[in-house]
């Protein structure tokens, strides 16, 4: 009886062993993704404010420029 007791006890402990490492590895997991995430969030912001700034400036260099009249068109 003490060797199906220590082999279940073995077993059990393997058992509890893997599942904390899996416990271990989805917590780092899991951080790896959120920081990606956050990473990916900020380069958005970053790129959307340069976006934004770049459109102001082409629209006001482009009320710089002169208007044409609509109906003026050259006939040959």
């Amino acid at each position: 009886m003490m060797t199906k007791s220590a082999k279940d006890m073995e077993r059990a402990q393997s058992a509890f062993h893997k599942k904390e490492t899996q416990a271990r590895e989805g917590a780092t997991a899991t951080a790896e993704y959120r920081a990606a995430a956050a990473a990916e969030r900020a380069k958005t912001e970053r790129l959307r404010a340069l976006r934004i700034a770049k459109e102001e400036q082409d629209r006001k260099a482009g009320a710089a420029l002169p208007v044409k009249p609509a109906g003026a068109k050259k006939r040959k």
